[in-house]
C-alpha cells in the first residue's frame, strides 16, 4: 500500500509503502479510486486550526498521530470484508462518508456523528484517501454512487455534503429572498451548484477574485460582486438577504455576512481559514440576527445527496483529475489560490 503522509507537521507529505491492511470484525478494505484535495487536509498537514488572538487547536491535542494519511473525499472499491461486515460484497462501489464518530455516545446513537466529542474521522484521526487502500470501519459507511465517474463523485463526500448541509439549515425561502455566498471556491461553487435541490431563492455570490466570480455566474448564481461593491450588493438585496453562508471563515468575511441579512436572518460559518469575531452584541437580539456553525453533515445528508446528484436534477462541480504522486503540488495550488473546482487525486 502506497501512501502519502504527514510526517512532520507543517512539512510536505512523505510517501511510504505498507502491506496492505486486512480488515476485521465489520471494517472493510477499501480500494481508493480517487480522493478529492480540499482545503482542511492545509490545516490538517499545518497541525492546527487558528482560533485568532494566539489561540490554536492543535491536532496533536485532539488524538492525531504521526504520520497519518490525509484525504476524506473518497471514493472506491471493495476488496476485502472482515467477518462480520454486512451488506457488502466484493466489488461493491461508494463514496466513503468520513466523518465518523465514536459510535457510542448519545450522539452517534442518534446518527448525529459529526457530533461527536471522541470523533474518529478518515483522514484526520484515522488514515485517510492520500492512498490506494484504505480500510472503513464499517460497511454501513460506503454509499454506492451509482454508474457515476468515481472521480465525480468523491467531492461530495466533503465539498458537496458541506455546502448541501449548510444550505439545509437555512429556513425554508421564497423565490423573492436572496442568500448570499461568500467565497467561491470549491465548496462555495457546490454551494451554488446545489442551492436550486435545496431552496427557492436566488444565489448571490461575493468573492475578491473575478475568475472565481465568473466561474459562480457559470454555476447559476444570479449575481457575482467583489467585496468592495458594496452599494451594488445592497441596491439588489434590499433590506438584506434571508442568509449568508461563509465559505471562507475570517472575520472580515463573517462581518460581511452578519451586515448583509435582513432581520430574523441567518449567517451560517463553513469555512475555516481562521480567526476571531468581534460582535456587537445588542444587534444580535435586536435584529434577531441567527449566527450558527456548520461543520460538513451528516451520513443520512451524504445518502440524500448522492441521490440527487445520481437524478442529473443539479450540474457536477467541475473536478482535475491527477496523479496521486502530485498530491504536495495539488495542496501548495490550493494553499495559493490557483484551484477552480476540486483537484481529485487518481492512484495509479
Amino acid at each position: 500500500m502506497k501512501s502519502y503522509q504527514v510526517v512532520d507537521f507543517g512539512k510536505p507529505l512523505e510517501l511510504r509503502e505498507y502491506d496492505n491492511p486486512k480488515p476485521q470484525g465489520k471494517e472493510i478494505l477499501v480500494k481508493i479510486s480517487a480522493c478529492g484535495v480540499c482545503h482542511s487536509d492545509l490545516h490538517l498537514a499545518d497541525g492546527y486550526f487558528d482560533l485568532g488572538e494566539g489561540k490554536r487547536i492543535t491536532l496533536a491535542d485532539r488524538g492525531t498521530k504521526l504520520p497519518f494519511t490525509p484525504g476524506h473525499e473518497i471514493t472506491g472499491s471493495v476488496v476485502a470484508i472482515g467477518d462480520d461486515a454486512e451488506g457488502v460484497e466484493i466489488g461493491d462501489t461508494g463514496i466513503v462518508f468520513p466523518w465518523i464518530g465514536c459510535g457510542k455516545c448519545e450522539q452517534c446513537q442518534k446518527d448525529n456523528e459529526t457530533l461527536c466529542e471522541a470523533p474518529k474521522y478518515l483522514g484526520a484521526r484515522l488514515n485517510g484517501g492520500y492512498s490506494d487502500h484504505i480500510i472503513v470501519p464499517d460497511s454501513k459507511y460506503l454509499v454506492s454512487y451509482g454508474d457515476m465517474d468515481p472521480a465525480m463523485a468523491a467531492p461530495y463526500a466533503c465539498s458537496g455534503l458541506t455546502a448541501f448541509s449548510a444550505l439545509k439549515k437555512i429556513p425554508e425561502t421564497s423565490s423573492d429572498d436572496w442568500i448570499i455566498v461568500i467565497g467561491a471556491g470549491g465548496v462555495g461553487i457546490n454551494g451554488v451548484l446545489l442551492s436550486s435541490a435545496v431552496h427557492k431563492a436566488k444565489v448571490l455570490v461575493i468573492d475578491k477574485d473575478k475568475e472565481k466570480r465568473e466561474k459562480a455566474l457559470e454555476a447559476g448564481a444570479a449575481e457575482a460582486f467583489s467585496p468592495e461593491d458594496s452599494e451594488n450588493i445592497r441596491n439588489i438585496i434590499g433590506i438584506g438577504a434571508a442568509a449568508a453562508i461563509d465559505f471562507v471563515g475570517m472575520p472580515e468575511t463573517t462581518d460581511l455576512g452578519l451586515s448583509l441579512v435582513k432581520k430574523g436572518g441567518m449567517v451560517v460559518v463553513v469555512g475555516l481559514y481562521g480567526g476571531s469575531l468581534k460582535m456587537s452584541l445588542p444587534l444580535i437580539p435586536m435584529r434577531s440576527t441567527i449566527l450558527r456553525g456548520s461543520y460538513v453533515g451528516e451520513l443520512r445528508e451524504l445518502k440524500e445527496l448522492v441521490d440527487i446528484i445520481k437524478s442529473g436534477k443539479v450540474e457536477l462541480i467541475p473536478v482535475k483529475k491527477q496523479d496521486l504522486e502530485t498530491a504536495n503540488q495539488a495542496m501548495s495550488d490550493l494553499r495559493a489560490g490557483k484551484v477552480n473546482g476540486r483537484i481529485v487525486l487518481i492512484p495509479k
